[in-house]
């Protein structure tokens, strides 16, 4: 009986293909878990030769009371283009050695380090997120007593600021302020991309903590302000030249290959990732400050 030409054998599915398809699928499990904990509806894959833009229509309706007979009055208004900053292309990679492999073993010197390399790749998208929240330009503040009126002022703030929508509320917060809020209280916590996460947090909304938060301080927003922007690695181009390991999304592309001049094992990893609030104005940067009696309280701990 003749063989299905697209079945996949063993002999495609080598030991580096194997580890590429896993690093692959970890890193998009991890994101996918993260953009549905954000809520993100709005996931953008940026095509070769392409810039990123948003518009917004702006204007003044006129009244709608016109006596009979008269012209009704033109609303005029008028399209305004946003255009948001290129995304970039990061580029990774690690080199082992024979004698890393030989000294420590394949799976403590090529494995465990790819590994790692999957976590700092997704410490960076985290990190450039919270310095994007952090900015404070354009930005609304807003300042509470303790944690729980800080975030709902926050809360307040963006129902204001989007009034014309219903606001899912996102918050980030850093994980000692949620701690010392919160004492000995039983809570449901759940992990993804690095992160702790909340839901219905004192029935205001999602709260994330992260240590990228500065203590006494969070970021708030709506959940469909938050938008994710890539650069396909099996798409955009790139695939008619390379070819990385990646799944259908094209969040990230790994190549594995041994290199015979210098006896290295050779991983290279591709991602072009950033998650970002459409609406600058739409973020909110909240303070945290304790409450007097917790300042004497304090106080009175440290002299005795």
């Amino acid at each position: 009986m003749a063989v299905n030409e697209n079945l996949i054998t063993t002999t495609e599915l080598t030991d580096a293909k194997l580890r590429e398809i896993d690093f692959v699928n970890r890193f998009s499990e991890n994101i996918t878990k993260l953009v549905e904990a954000l809520g993100i509806t709005r996931k953008i894959a940026k095509q070769a030769g392409t810039t990123l833009k948003s518009y917004k229509a702006q204007g003044t309706l006129q009244s709608g009371k016109v006596a009979e007979g008269e012209t009704i009055p033109l609303s005029k208004y008028n399209i305004v283009p946003k255009t948001y900053k290129d995304i970039e292309l990061n580029k990774w990679a690690k080199a082992t050695t024979i004698e890393a492999v030989q000294k420590y073993g394949f799976e403590q010197a090529v494995t465990k380090t790819s590994d790692q390399m999957l976590l700092d790749a997704q410490k960076g998208i985290r990190k450039n997120f919270f310095d994007f929240l952090g900015n404070e330009t354009g930005k609304s503040t807003v300042t509470g007593v303790g944690m729980q009126q800080a975030l709902a002022r926050g809360w307040g703030k963006l129902k204001v600021l989007f009034e014309d929508d219903v606001v899912d509320t996102v918050y980030f917060v850093n994980p000692e302020d949620v701690a010392e809020y919160l004492g000995s209280a039983s809570i449901t916590t759940q992990n993804v991309f690095g992160m702790t996460y909340i839901e219905n947090f004192l029935g205001l909304g999602t709260i994330f903590t992260n240590s990228s938060v500065p203590k006494g301080k969070y970021y708030a927003t709506a959940k469909d302000n938050v938008v994710l922007y890539y650069i396909p690695v099996n798409g955009a181009d790139i695939d008619n030249v390379f070819k990385f390991t990646a799944d259908e999304t094209g969040y990230i592309g790994i190549h594995e290959s041994s290199d015979y001049t210098n006896l290295t094992c050779l991983d290279t990893v591709v991602s072009g990732i950033e998650i970002f609030a459409e609406r600058t104005d739409g973020v909110v940067v909240g303070s945290i400050t304790a409450s007097t009696a917790t300042q004497s309280a304090d106080s009175k701990a440290v002299a005795g």
